[in-house]
């Protein structure tokens, strides 16, 4: 098991046997997912979107466009009506 330590600044350095197994050099970016188990799992974002598939885990149904794009909606409506309007 590889082990990393935090710096004071927040950074961590990959140990080289995972960024080898990764596929990682400098000036890659990583991404920090949390899957449905609440653990955090780290994947390189320089891959294919192939690599990405079942990060969060399965779900119980598939949704539509449809349903996403409401999804969407309803998310944004739902921020937009908490941010204050400055008037000039």
């Amino acid at each position: 098991m590889a082990t990393a330590t935090m710096t004071s600044k927040g950074q961590i350095t990959i140990p080289l046997e995972m960024r080898t197994e990764l596929g990682l050099k400098p000036g890659d970016k990583v991404i920090f997912a949390k899957n449905q188990g609440g653990r955090y799992v780290l994947y390189p974002k320089n891959g294919s979107v192939q690599q990405l598939k079942g990060i969060l885990g399965e779900f119980d149904r598939v949704i539509s466009i449809e349903e996403m794009n409401e999804a969407v909606a309803q998310g944004v409506a739902g921020k937009l009506a908490h941010e204050e309007v400055e008037t000039v």
